[in-house]
């Protein structure tokens, strides 16, 4: 079967198989993989808008009980140099100089902290929404099978305590790929495959929602591309529980473990097309120009996203390989008309607006 006709295929609607995403996968027609994914964009959200939020990035802790290759923000417990846990204080000013430009949201998240109790975390989340009213966005899969694992609790508990100290959704970082060989390649004592679609499942289960997430571009196989893909279109046919896909490239840097070839832009924007077109479930698409730029975070505008993420106000993780871009709601809303949309700023449900919306603990329909 020739690419074109898969690509009519998911224009149309038609869900494609791992073999059509591999097809796709083989072929270089860069341009009409965008104008198929383009197509399916508009299908989803005909407007001519592209949403994007007004954040900040909080990262609470640098402290890690894991081991990851690809990392180079992380510090072991015993590093008293450049380990930290940011007291409450600074944790206040950094929401204090995002709420004062009109954000309502942080992303946060940390690394898997050996000490810290489940009981930390709910003090921490009670003092931030008492004291600022906003949407936390917080504790990626790996961080909260973490809390589960030391806490020897059920992954809907801990979500639930979470949740009612403040938690108000659940990023999918630290997704990587989620195949299993790749995993324990590039990652040591992290959460497997099945344990991170687990937290999202459990998430469901409790009336949360989150996001979905795949970094690539490093020792993983196409073919490895599409098993990812596949485990989060069968969580979301299950569940539903994602906003929105987000995908990004391997940032190398000489001083990471990981040294292995990498690929560049176009290969991002391939992915983010094929992407929109197998996950006809997830219906938001967000681009990374964290990692790409401005530039191709604009173009990928016609590869299937209808969103441009966040403002972040602050990135650690991804910089820490060397990595900075950086763009203020300005840039972003100017990055959006010169593409031909309209900019429209939203909160975590993409509901037209920027306040908080606060998610009722009851289960999923």
């Amino acid at each position: 079967m020739s690419i074109h006709t898969i690509l009519e295929r998911a224009v149309r609607g038609e869900r494609l198989s791992d073999d059509d995403a591999l097809a796709l996968f083989q072929s270089n027609d860069l341009t009409a993989l965008g104008a198929a994914a383009h197509e399916v964009r508009m299908r989803l959200h005909p407007e001519p808008k592209v949403t994007y939020i007004l954040e900040r990035n909080v990262n609470y802790s640098n402290i890690c009980a894991a081991d990851c290759d690809f990392c180079g923000f992380y510090a072991k417990p015993w590093d008293k140099q450049r380990g930290y846990v940011l007291p409450r204080e600074v944790l206040d000013q950094k929401i204090a100089e995002l709420t004062a430009l009109g954000g309502r949201q942080i992303l946060l998240q940390g690394g898997l902290h050996p000490t810290l109790k489940l009981e930390w975390y709910e003090d921490m989340l009670r003092h931030m929404k008492e004291r600022h009213g906003i949407h936390i966005h917080g504790f990626s899969p790996p961080e909260i099978w973490w809390f589960h694992r030391i806490t020897k609790k059920p992954l809907t508990e801990v979500i639930a305590r979470l949740h009612d100290a403040g938690l108000d959704s659940i990023p999918g970082g630290g997704g990587e790929i989620l195949v299993d060989r790749v995993r324990k390649q590039i990652t040591r004592n992290k959460s497997l495959t099945d344990e991170w679609l687990a937290v999202m499942r459990a998430a469901h289960e409790v009336g949360l929602r989150g996001t979905a997430t795949m970094m690539f571009g490093h020792v993983e196989t196409i073919a490895d591309r599409v098993e990812h893909l596949r485990r989060l279109r069968e969580l979301q046919d299950e569940t539903g529980v994602f906003t929105a896909f987000i995908c990004w490239t391997y940032q190398k840097s000489p001083d990471l473990p990981l040294q292995c070839p990498t690929v560049g832009s176009h290969e991002y924007l391939k992915t983010t097309a094929i992407a929109r077109l197998y996950l006809d479930n997830i219906p938001h698409f967000q681009s990374s120009w964290v990692t790409q730029g401005g530039k191709v975070g604009q173009i990928s505008l016609y590869y299937g996203c209808d969103d441009m993420g966040s403002t972040m106000m602050e990135e650690n993780v991804v910089s820490a390989a060397g990595t900075v871009f950086s763009l203020n709601d300005q840039e972003i809303e100017r990055l959006i008309t010169d593409a031909g949309f309209r900019p429209q700023r939203r909160n975590f449900f993409y509901d037209p607006t920027d306040e908080p919306r606060r998610p009722s603990l009851t289960a999923a329909a």
